[in-house]
């Protein structure tokens, strides 16, 4: 009987426990945060690497969890994207690398984004290893860009929204493996 007990008292502190983050070469992501009062999941979180350089961890975080980068993308849903730096990124290197994300995914989109596209940009500073970067999309008001070294501002329109995302989860990802992790693939 006093076994029991003392497994029904450890199975219940261990269920009492919040659950585990999710950890992306020393970065750490929450199962979950709230945003506009609701609450986003950890889809997936993944490494964005250059050559043989960790640059940045990334989590996804959703209203609905999916595993279709094209769902997500389309999806009229709360989303974030965090970005930890695991080393120092220049605004240039971070923008030339959005902009060329935009390309490569929207290009057909990209005259009618382009002014946005450029006050977004405007307001990625540089950033340091530990620093985050925090892209937010929220549903008839648009996408808040938000740093702890810059402003934050945002971008109205779901179409510059599906375009951004699509630079870590559209048809040529930034990074493949990072779209699978993001994904929850891996």
């Amino acid at each position: 009987m006093k076994n029991a007990t003392l497994c029904a008292v450890v199975m219940a502190v261990v269920l009492a426990l919040p659950a585990a983050a999710k950890e992306v070469s020393g970065a750490q992501f929450p199962d979950a945060v709230t945003v506009e009062g609701k609450e986003l999941k950890l889809n997936g979180a993944g490494l964005r690497k250059k050559l043989v350089f960790n640059v940045y961890a990334a989590g996804l975080y959703l209203q609905n969890p999916s595993r279709s980068s094209q769902q997500v993308i389309e999806s009229d849903q709360l989303k974030r994207v965090r970005l930890s730096m695991l080393r120092d990124l220049d605004k240039k290197t971070i923008t030339e690398a959005i902009v060329d994300g935009f390309k490569k995914n929207a290009k057909d989109k990209l005259p009618a984004l382009q002014q946005r596209l450029d006050t977004f940009t405007a307001a990625i500073p540089d950033l340091k290893k530990g620093d985050e970067l925090v892209l937010t999309y929220v549903p008839g008001k648009g996408t808040t860009i938000e740093s702890k070294a810059g402003q934050k501002i945002s971008v109205e329109g779901k179409d510059f929204s599906d375009a951004l995302f699509s630079v870590w989860l559209g048809k040529s990802p930034v990074d493949d493996s990072l779209k699978d992790g993001m994904l929850g693939k891996e």
